[in-house]
């Protein structure tokens, strides 16, 4: 009770909760990450109040979890690992500023896809999203998770499209990085020209990079910006179906070196047939009639001559097309590609996409290359003969990053969450699969839950660096601890 009160005075009375419902609801998720109940959820309003609470933390000992995302979730990141109180970032859901002349936005923690896409279209801005993300899901999360988008031209480095921040550290001392960082307030920046448009310091570090990916183990990240691209003034998608990976990627390879498409992704057919559909039963009718590949291009033409730029780049890529020996074609099982965009370019309706077809979805994902996916799509095949799982069940995304340099590619199981024969295979499936995916090469980027245990028990090194950042940021280890190797 003295914490409540104590938490009370930083929030305000109505922003601590301990309803039994409310705590449940962040005891577990769709992972594997053993269940645990927090002390308390709180709701601040501000950067000062964060910071506060920070500070609470340090002197109390009590661990905190940040969350700015709603459910469902799926990787056991937000899960208390021993007790301690959720901060819930939902309040801080401002946009600050949208800023087309230098394509950049930026917001509060706490808004979500759904509230922001709106907001950038009105101001003719596309926002970089990864695929159909659910709408629920913080933007800042999103980029501070690294979540793939699915524009790969658009991203120079693994950290794009994320730029500036405010981040408050486990020592309750807040830091804006990049250009943001100063002199001046945002407003005194602004007024001079400023745009929060450069990443990196301030001084010779980059301190974005020590929250991004952490999992909420460094601080918490008041607010950030991120680049923006314009929004298209003409659209097409083309589909381009093969029975063969390879002859995909002899397309996909050129395209990405000549920067020609927009959209760029490979689903299998389970996956496009979940995103097209809106229940169990269309997903099973629509997803017979596809091929086993599906390679999505997206063309789009901007303020200038939009037509003519959509025209050159669809003679370029279907000469290529032909060079590869596969033909992209403008709808595919009578579904039309424009409809396609209209989907991929917003965030996912409700049901969330991936738990659509089944009820549940386990997720595995790691960084390769784009030409190395089909020896990880056979070591899942093995792995799941040995498990009893259907290979029917498994939808698969490839997405090309950085330009093509590399692609996240992951592996979506579908399960009936209430079948406790069908959880404990996905269960025993996820550790044995992700192993071998890891012995097999596989980088886990995003060691979310046990992925890592085996991620830093194989780099000892790079532990020992990461542990003495964690004294260096959080030197009482009150920001979700039990994460990543802490």
């Amino acid at each position: 009770m003295a914490h409540k009160e104590e938490l009370v005075k930083i929030v305000g009375k109505g922003n601590v909760s301990d309803k039994p419902e409310l705590l449940e609801s962040f005891a577990s998720d769709f992972s594997f990450t053993p269940p645990r109940k927090p002390w308390y959820v709180v709701k601040p309003a501000n950067g000062e109040e964060v910071q506060n609470l920070i500070k609470w933390a340090k002197q109390t000992k009590v661990p905190l979890i940040p969350v700015s995302s709603g459910p469902p979730r799926f990787r056991g990141d937000t899960i208390s690992r021993m007790g301690g109180v959720v901060v819930d970032m939902g309040r801080m859901n401002k946009i600050v500023r949208v800023d087309r002349r230098n394509k950049v936005s930026l917001v509060e923690a706490g808004v979500t896809y759904s509230q922001l896409k709106p907001a950038l279209d009105k101001a003719s801005l596309r926002l970089l999203m990864p695929l159909c993300p659910r709408g629920s899901k913080s933007v800042v999360a999103s980029y501070l998770e690294r979540e793939p988008i699915t524009i790969p031209k658009y991203q120079w480095d693994f950290p794009d499209p994320l730029l500036n921040t405010e981040i408050i550290f486990g020592t309750g001392e807040m830091m804006r990085t990049g250009d943001s960082a100063g002199p001046g307030t945002l407003e005194e920046q602004w007024a001079a020209g400023g745009a929060q448009k450069t990443p990196y310091g301030p001084l010779q570090v980059d301190y974005y990079r020590v929250v991004q990916g952490a999992q909420g183990t460094m601080g918490i990240v008041n607010w950030a910006s991120f680049k923006s691209e314009l929004l298209p003034r003409f659209q097409k998608l083309y589909f381009v179906p093969s029975h063969n990976l390879e002859a995909l990627f002899n397309l996909a390879y050129p395209i990405l070196r000549r920067r020609l498409a927009e959209e760029c992704f490979i689903l299998n057919g389970l996956n496009l047939a979940t995103l097209l559909s809106a229940t169990s039963d269309e997903i099973d009718s629509l997803r017979f009639d596809m091929p086993p590949w599906i390679l999505l291009l997206g063309l789009a033409g901007y303020d200038w001559r939009p037509e003519e730029r959509v025209a050159y780049q669809e003679e370029a890529i279907l000469d290529l097309a032909q060079k590869a020996g596969v033909e992209p074609v403008p709808a595919l099982a009578g579904i039309p590609g424009s409809k396609v965009l209209g989907i991929i370019q917003k965030p996912s309706e409700e049901p969330y996409w991936k738990i659509r077809y089944r009820g549940g979805c386990c997720e595995i994902f790691f960084l390769t290359t784009l030409d190395s996916t089909p020896k990880f799509i056979e070591v899942m095949h093995e792995a799941m003969g040995i498990a009893g799982f259907p290979a029917s069940d498994m939808g698969v995304y490839i997405q090309p990053m950085v330009q093509g340099v590399a692609c996240h590619c992951e592996f979506n199981l579908n399960y009936n969450p209430q079948n406790l024969g069908e959880v404990e295979r996905v269960r025993s499936l996820f550790m044995v699969a992700s192993e071998a995916l890891m012995n097999n090469g596989a980088y886990f980027s995003r060691p979310y839950g046990n992925w890592a245990d085996l991620v830093y028990g194989r780099d000892g090194e790079g532990t020992a660096v990461l542990r003495i950042a964690k004294d260096i940021f959080d030197p009482e280890h009150i920001m979700n601890p039990g994460k990543l190797c802490f």
